[in-house]
């Protein structure tokens, strides 16, 4: 889909100054609504333009900004650390799948303030034990993943 698409979704549904980071899924916008409020409304909209069930996480700035402060890896050349949001208790079965998958040199996986954070070799992350596990049905409707340098990204467009 379209991000220009999914930003005109967003602005029907009722919120203001909405743009999208990259073509990456994460659309900024401001509204008055709580997070729980504004879940359903903007999965009811992108559900019902898009014709499927649209899962969405909300997260604040500050959210945000405590998500990447929290990085328990520090960045490494040659090196993604991925952040995963999710729903309730993804971030166990998340480390749960990760302490049981056979790991590269160097790669790790951690639970901060129920965040689930990974590093992995560049190159390595669809081809390693635990990047397959990310691709199991039963996952993927429960969490999304993205780069730190996707929310290095989406921080600086809050200024």
């Amino acid at each position: 889909m379209k991000m220009l698409d999914v930003c005109k979704v967003f602005s029907d549904a009722g919120v203001q100054n909405v743009s999208s980071v990259l073509a990456s899924g994460n659309i900024l916008f401001q509204s008055d609504k709580d997070s729980a409020e504004l879940k359903k409304i903007l999965e009811k909209a992108m559900s019902e333009h898009f014709s499927y069930e649209a899962f969405l996480f909300i997260k604040n700035e500050k959210e945000i900004k405590e998500i990447l402060k929290n990085d328990p890896f520090p960045p490494i050349k040659n090196f993604h650390n991925y952040i995963f949001l999710g729903s309730e208790k993804v971030e166990e079965t998340l480390l749960e799948e990760f302490e049981k998958s056979n790991k590269a040199e160097s790669e790790k996986g951690k639970i901060v303030n129920n965040i689930f954070y990974w590093q992995v070799s560049k190159g390595q992350t669809l081809d390693s034990s635990f990047g397959k596990v990310l691709g199991k049905k039963g996952l993927k409707d429960k969490m999304t993943s993205r780069n730190a340098n996707t929310f290095e990204k989406i921080i600086k467009k809050f200024s």
